[in-house]
């Protein structure tokens, strides 16, 4: 129970305050106001470049590279969450003597970002293709410019300590010039190479994706059987297929060699229907017997497996679609439609011809592009390709060894390895305008493909200067795997390359393990010979109250800008850091926002009660040398034991139990037990002993402000500039460290048997209905001799918080006949019945208390025996009868044992 101590009223406190009012009121008003905080103190931050990072040799480096958002619009709550454990980590470590830096950066963002400016434009009724590719280009920078300021506002409103001297765009020149570098050592490696392969097609944003673009949905399709007849007439093949639009491009049905049915029939042919062209029947291991028939109809331009099976037999490759999806003059009479539309079209055609002769519901995974939406189409193309094996043979080779990146939760180590494992040749080209443009030109003369560094104006090999760029720009994420070195200067051997990398942490959502931390680390690996960092730290998605996860369809996205707005940035910060363990999703709930917001107010308040008690009191009159009362040491001592949990705690990034021993301290310990009790001193006489307290609650503060100052920085530094302090900002000031001359074991144990004691008689008080300004008699019979030391030593703070007319300490007490009593570790307590309640009455009170609750426990069991209503209610319904019932019996077992406990006495 929180806050039961304060006696005093508001005048009361004043009357007793060593400074006025109003000097209190323009160091820390009244209220917290979180603007005000917010609009002062990251200017300030700024201007005095307390984030700016600086190469010190005599102290040890420490690098965060912000996971550069996509400059496409607002950040949303999962960038909040992902930046305030950067900003969390990086504030920690820079207090702790690092010399940090929190490295800025957007991410050109290709796809996504040309889809945006591309939307924008078809609202003015203009495509790219109206601008020319120059034209639409400039667009898009004036688009960037635009969302990167906005960006920045963002990254200022969550209180992020970046260094924006050092801000990195993954398009800016010096980014440019290392994606070239990484593209032509690979390409001289023989790691990148050019092929007619089948790739995944986006045919809305009209670009090829990478097979970890792709998102499988279940879908409801069907499976279409048909009739393929052999050409000598002698009868027909069984085929089936869900995509039956692809026929047109089929160029051979294939059979398992071992399969009796049709070994007679390899190396004859099928007339393929409405086409009318002649294909062969093949044989082939890839076919699975047992599947359907165990005849395939083989398209190679148009299905992955078919075009693996088209190169063992020599098969031509026909494209039967374009890149929009619709088909092209090579599908016939179905030129023109889209590919859905022609499905529906040949479906009802081969029904009518009798060569479709049965269609099976059909439940499969169907490819959907991430970007767009769209059905992805298996699409036979010329694209760049990075050669993996090589790659993930030497990241396979680090994750064994020692030096290995360190995942956090470990069990995500497990997902990065199955996907190296099981890798494939990676499609890095992207028919888009937006990104970084392949660097590779083509000679019309005599054929010959030059990779370059620099722009190529002659073909080395005929000197001819018809040469063309290739049209193609690089997978984003080609240019974001090299983040953690580029961003630092690489290829060039820069100062802040040489000091600062490798990173230290990567702070990033599971869900793009794959995309983005797996490529980091081979190409750490490749061109830096180093991990490109020391830790990944992997959290969760932020889902709704009700565990959705935050969608527009669903309308359920909360902005983190709304909940700033509302409740301040440092509330939003400890609700996002301390909501969860690393890796699970957390439930984003206001009222948990609100609570923070309260928290926040509670050390406000704590902090101005400090400033009233500290007229005149400077920080160099801080001084522990005097005596301390218990409470003095106890509150040291327990802010040791803060200290080393806190530091421990954030050393494994379990940021949930950080804040969690930060609340508990600051609200249990600090505001309602040593707060209260420092009033004694604080309003005495003994000015020694109000020095010594003023001491001690400024260090404690100080050093709890400091603790708290990574999650909760803007109300921390306002709170700090007010008290006596030393230092520009607490950004910059020392991290706590555990004092062993502060740890008193013997005041702690004494502590809380006090608090034991004040407890259990406040639990008294409250379960026989007797307010606090009622006087009792107290009684305490302490178990041994060094109980009844620290019991008599605490008889002040138990006059005062337990309010007895008469207190009684002695370890020869007698126990009382009609009293209410309490054991604990150390004593026992009575509280004579006599003067506290009039027996008779309370008696009856409860008694007909009880007579309600078996009443209402009657009522809903025979609800819940009922058949007809267990049957009929929702089960939400059921369950809140449930949770009614449990609630009703706990309440009348406290009743009854209360009843007991008086009839007894």
């Amino acid at each position: 129970m929180k806050g039961f101590f304060i006696f005093s009223t508001n005048e009361e406190e004043k009357a007793m305050s060593t400074q006025p009012s109003q000097e209190i009121d323009q160091l820390l008003p009244k209220n917290y106001d979180p603007k005000a905080a917010e609009s002062k103190w990251y200017p300030y931050w700024i201007q005095n470049e307390f984030f700016k990072a600086e190469r010190d040799p005599k102290k040890q480096p420490f690098t965060i590279v912000i996971p550069p958002p996509n400059v496409t619009g607002k950040l949303h709550l999962g960038h909040a969450l992902d930046t305030t454990l950067q900003d969390i980590i990086t504030r920690t470590k820079r207090m702790q003597g690092y010399s940090t830096l929190f490295l800025p950066g957007m991410d050109h963002a290709g796809i996504a970002t040309q889809a945006r400016v591309e939307a924008t434009l078809r609202e003015e009724g203009i495509s790219r293709y109206d601008l020319g590719r120059e034209q639409f280009l400039e667009k898009v920078w004036e688009w960037k410019h635009v969302y990167a300021g906005h960006i920045r506002e963002q990254w200022e409103k969550v209180g992020l300590a970046l260094d924006y001297s050092r801000e990195r765009f993954t398009m800016d020149e010096g980014f440019s010039r290392a994606v070239r570098e990484v593209f032509v050592r690979l390409y001289e490696k023989g790691l990148i190479y050019r092929a007619n392969r089948i790739i995944n097609w986006d045919p809305a944003a009209r670009t090829a994706l990478s097979d970890i673009e792709v998102i499988y949905k279940e879908v409801k399709g069907a499976m279409h059987h048909m009739r393929y007849p052999l050409s000598d007439g002698s009868g027909f093949i069984e085929v089936a297929t869900t995509r039956p639009e692809t026929m047109l491009g089929d160029t051979a049905v294939a059979v398992h060699p071992e399969d009796e049915r049709y070994k007679h029939l390899v190396g004859k042919t099928v007339i393929l229907p409405i086409v009318g062209r002649e294909i062969p029947i093949v044989a082939d291991d890839y076919v699975d017997p047992e599947f359907g028939s165990g005849a395939v109809k083989i398209t190679p331009a148009h299905d992955p497996n078919d075009f693996e099976l088209g190169l063992r037999h020599q098969l031509p490759q026909i494209v039967v679609m374009d890149e929009t999806g619709k088909m092209n003059e090579l599908a016939g009479i179905y030129q023109g439609m889209d590919r859905f539309a022609c499905r529906k079209q040949i479906i009802k055609d081969l029904t009518e011809q009798g060569v479709m002769f049965k269609v099976e519901e059909h439940i499969h995974q169907v490819g959907h592009s991430e970007r767009s939406d769209a059905v992805v189409e298996p699409y036979l193309s010329t694209q760049w390709f990075v050669k993996m094996q090589p790659l993930a043979d030497e990241s396979l080779a680090n994750a064994a060894s020692e030096e290995s990146v360190k995942f956090v939760p470990e069990r995500f180590k497990n997902n990065y390895l199955r996907w190296i494992e099981n890798i494939r040749d990676w499609c890095i080209s992207r028919q888009l305008w937006w990104g970084h443009r392949i660097p590779a030109w083509y000679c019309s003369d005599c054929g010959e493909t030059i990779v370059s560094r620099e722009d190529v104006s002659e073909c080395p090999s005929c000197h001819s200067h018809k040469l063309e760029q290739d049209n193609d720009v690089l997978d984003t994420w080609f240019s974001s795997g090299l983040w953690p070195f580029a961003t630092l200067g690489w290829p060039e051997e820069t100062e802040d390359l040489k000091y600062f990398y490798p990173t230290n942490v990567l702070v990033t959502g599971y869900d793009i393990i794959f995309f983005w931390v797996a490529r980091m680390i081979f190409n750490g690996l490749e061109f830096t010979g180093q991990n490109p960092f020391e830790h990944v730290l992997i959290h969760g998605i932020i889902r709704d109250s009700e565990g959705r996860k935050m969608s527009k369809s669903l309308g359920n996205g909360v902005d983190p800008m709304d909940v700033i707005e509302k409740y301040g940035a440092d509330a939003l910060r400890f609700t996002l850091a301390t909501g969860n363990s690393p890796g699970n999703d957390q439930r984003f709930y206001w009222e948990k926002v609100e609570s923070n917001r309260n928290f926040a107010n509670k050390i406000w308040n704590a902090s101005r009660f400090a400033l009233m008690n500290l007229a005149g009191f400077r920080y160099e009159d801080i001084d522990l040398s005097g005596e301390l009362s218990t409470p003095d040491k106890w509150i040291l001592s327990r802010l040791q034991a803060t200290i080393a949990d806190v530091t421990r705690l954030s050393d494994s990034f379990e940021f949930g139990e950080v804040g969690r021993i930060l609340y508990n301290f600051i609200w249990d310990d600090l505001c309602d037990w040593y707060i209260e009790m420092a009033k004694l001193p604080l309003y005495g006489t003994d000015e020694a002993a109000k020095k010594t307290t003023q001491s001690v609650l400024v260090t404690v503060l100080d050093q709890t402000l400091r603790l708290l100052h990574p999650f909760m920085p803007f109300m921390t530094e306002e709170i700090w500039q007010a008290l006596p302090h030393e230092g520009k900002s607490i950004t910059v000031a020392a991290w706590p460290t555990v004092k062993e001359e502060w740890i008193f074991a013997d005041a702690e144990a004494e502590m809380n048997l006090l608090v034991e004691v004040i407890r259990n008689v406040r639990n008294i008080r409250a379960e026989v209905n007797v307010p606090m300004s009622k006087k009792i008699e107290l009684l305490i019979k302490p178990s041994d001799a060094l109980s009844f030391e620290r019991l008599s030593r605490s008889e002040e703070y138990i006059t005062r918080f337990c309010n007895p007319e008469r207190l009684l300490i002695s370890m020869e007490l007698s126990t009382p006949d009609k009293a209410m009593s309490a054991v604990m570790t150390g004593a026992e307590l009575y509280l004579p019945l006599a003067g506290l309640i009039d027996l008779e009455q309370e008696l009856a009170r409860l008694e007909k208390e009880l007579a309600t609750l078996n009443n209402e426990v009657e009522r809903i069991e025979k609800k819940l025996n009922n058949a007809g209503f267990m049957a009929k209610a929702p089960e939400k319904v059921v369950a809140e009868e449930k949770a009614k019932m449990a609630d009703y019996m706990e309440k009348r077992d406290k009743v009854i044992a209360r009843l007991a406990e008086l009839k007894g006495a």
